[in-house]
């Protein structure tokens, strides 16, 4: 049994965050108060057998034998994954696999005839093929699989492989130890009274399942579900690391904050196939920074320990987290079903990661684990990102979007120029929920109208959930109900009533290039976005390295900046501006520091051994930073009324 939290069934108190007007301007950064599907096993045939065993895991390999009888006589084809959940760029798992074989049901051995780089022809099998091969993985992350003498970290796509044809068939995976080595299993998959015995419903459940096998440290607790305390959900937090035991339970106790925290904004849980949520921790010094959301679990992997890196770990954890409803189940089309072959397009990023990236930041503020004043400071870099980003001009923010396989953990060994043609989807995403959300209550408490809806962005997600996320679907890990560009306009215009306000909104910020005007919604909630560093110039924040020469451009100038206008380019070595040497980055700020906006001076710059001379017109340092009205001495906004009873409207439970 599952030791009760005190936590359980509640929301976590809140905390004074410091600003009394941004306070007053409703329930921003407070949040509101609180207000599934049931998986159906699917099954097409016997199931295939995977067993996972590790001979030598000091020397990074695993053995895999997959087992698949009642075939129909033409070749299996077997392959590995491409893609994996979570990613959006094409992987090459195949490259990790090695010595292949195949045999029959009565032992014969097979010739495996590889066909393309990630598949695998198996002919003149009697009904059941035994395929067998060894995988070298030595990446702890989201996306690869790490071995060692303490542990396997595996995410499936990049670990198993698969026959086409029995994609539907339920898969039991037995995992078995290293020789003399108690090492238990940390997943999503269904468990089954063998702690080393797991099953799945389908392919896309079992690839969906990543898996921690070794020695962690393990905390459970459980949260009750808000609209249903018969629902209390377990969650599940498998740690490995090198830590102290205080800092997993400080570790826990705080996850379980985000949890209790998180809810809320949906006002429900969704129901977890196997009663359980499962977030998988790797921090290690040999790990990989990276974090993945799967349909019950997550995976957690740093280089930093808990001791130094606590609260920059839990930022992951919230926007992990907040997947659980939003990409998980609140699903794009584009996404669904995930096709591990090929990369999945969608220009719904800007919404499945972008607002998960608000989200993940305003849930840590509202659970009393984030510094306002950093809190803050991100959104308006986030802002400075799109607003300033020379990217901008090119692509919307759909378009960006649709870029996503080219940009995550995609890499190139030709240089490129994407500082000036991308702007991440995470940060404008991330721009554009901020937004909406104080456009919402900005638009609510300014309405005349008394029968106007006041509604924030939790209310949209929300609805979001309740139309599309909830339906859930017959087969576990597939959603019934995806959405499109063109369902969420409609959600945000029945949401407010105003068809006109969700074009707009669609038209001019998602589809468009225009930004939002932030300031005028930030006074709104007393505070004041302004020029960070009035009086200060800058030449377009070049990333530079000094040397004994000068300072080396190290990445592409960016477009319309000073630098840029005045002909240099990357791999050109700035040599000195306004007649002063530039030896140092402290150099340069004292230069800058004594010019003025508008200035027009000589910039000395060499290019492959050739010394050149410019003329360089310095401009203000366009940055922005918030501060509360209070600290300005103006009289703080007066409060805005809270937003009233949400209005989307509550559907009965299914069974469970």
């Amino acid at each position: 049994m599952t030791p009760t939290s005190p936590l359980r069934g509640m929301a976590v108190a809140r905390r004074v965050v410091g600003v009394a007007a941004v306070v007053a301007f409703g329930v921003w950064l407070a949040g509101p108060r609180p207000g599934g599907q049931a998986g159906v096993n699917h099954a097409d045939g016997p199931a295939v057998l995977y067993e996972l065993s590790f001979p030598e895991p000091e020397h990074r390999w695993m053995q895999v034998e997959v087992t698949a009888g009642g075939l129909p006589a033409e070749p299996l084809s077997m392959r590995m994954s491409t893609a994996s959940p979570g990613r959006y760029a094409r992987h090459e798992f195949a490259k990790n696999v090695f010595e292949v074989r195949a045999f029959d049901g009565n032992g014969n051995e097979l010739d495996p005839v590889r066909s393309t780089m990630a598949r695998w022809d198996v002919a003149g099998h009697d009904g059941t093929v035994r395929f067998t091969y060894k995988v070298f993985g030595d990446r702890v992350d989201g996306t690869y699989l790490g071995i060692d003498g303490t542990h396997a970290h595996l995410n499936m796509p990049a670990s198993l492989m698969w026959g086409v044809g029995i994609e539907r068939r339920p898969a039991t995976v037995r995992f078995e130890p290293p020789a003399g080595r108690d090492w238990r299993v940390a997943t999503q998959l269904y468990p089954s009274d063998d702690p080393l015995l797991f099953t799945a419903p389908n392919l896309q459940y079992l690839l969906d399942s990543p898996a921690e096998f070794g020695t962690f440290v393990e905390r459970s607790f459980s949260v009750a579900d808000p609209a249903d305390p018969d629902h209390v959900p377990t969650f599940r937090v498998a740690l490995h690391h090198e830590g102290t035991s205080d800092e997993v339970d400080r570790f826990a106790e705080d996850v379980e904050r985000i949890v209790a925290e998180m809810v809320t904004v949906f006002g429900e849980f969704p129901v977890f196939e196997t009663g359980r949520y499962t977030f998988i921790a790797d921090y290690l010094p040999t790990a990989s920074g990276d974090a993945m959301e799967h349909r019950n679990s997550t995976v957690l992997s740093s280089p930093g320990a808990l001791r130094t890196r606590h609260t920059r770990l839990l930022g992951a954890v919230s926007h992990e987290f907040f997947h659980v409803w939003n990409v998980e189940r609140i699903r794009p089309r584009s996404l669904e079903p995930f096709d591990f072959e090929d990369v999945n397009p969608s220009g719904e990023l800007w919404l499945a990661e972008g607002f998960t990236n608000y989200y993940g930041a305003l849930i840590l503020q509202r659970a009393g684990l984030a510094d306002l004043e950093n809190t803050l400071a991100r959104f308006v870099s986030a802002i400075d990102t799109v607003r300033l980003g020379p990217g901008r001009q090119f692509r919307s923010a759909v378009d960006m979007s649709r870029l996503a396989p080219f940009t995550d953990a995609a890499s190139a060994i030709d240089r490129t120029n994407w500082g000036n043609f991308f702007i991440s989807y995470y940060t404008w995403g991330e721009t554009l929920g901020l937004g909406l959300d104080l456009l919402l209550r900005v638009r609510g408490a300014t309405d005349e109208d008394e029968a106007a809806r006041k509604v924030t962005l939790d209310d949209y997600m929300q609805l979001l959930w309740q139309r599309f996320g909830r339906a859930g679907g017959a087969v576990p890990g597939v959603v019934e109900r995806p959405y499109t560009q063109a369902d969420a306009n409609a959600a945000l215009a029945e949401l407010t009533g105003d068809q006109v306000f969700a074009d707009d909104f669609f038209d001019r910020y998602v589809d468009g290039h225009d930004v939002i005007d932030y300031a005028p919604l930030f006074e709104r909630a007393g505070l004041v976005l302004r020029p960070r560093a009035p009086g200060q110039t800058w030449l377009g924040s070049p990333s530079l390295s000094f040397g004994r020469g000068g300072g080396r451009l190290t990445t592409p100038v960016g477009f319309g900046s000073p630098l840029h206008d005045a002909g240099v380019e990357r791999d050109d070595v700035l040599v000195s501006l306004d007649g002063r040497p530039l030896s140092s980055e402290r150099r340069l700020e004292a230069v800058l520091g004594d010019l003025s906006a508008g200035a027009r001076v000589s910039l000395v710059y060499s290019r492959r051994g050739e010394m050149l001379t410019t003329q360089l017109t310095v401009e203000a340092d366009p940055t922005l930073e918030l501060v509360s009205a209070e600290q300005l001495g103006r009289r703080p906004t007066p409060p805005a009324p809270r937003p009233g009873k949400n209005p989307v409207a509550r559907q009965p439970r299914g069974p469970r």
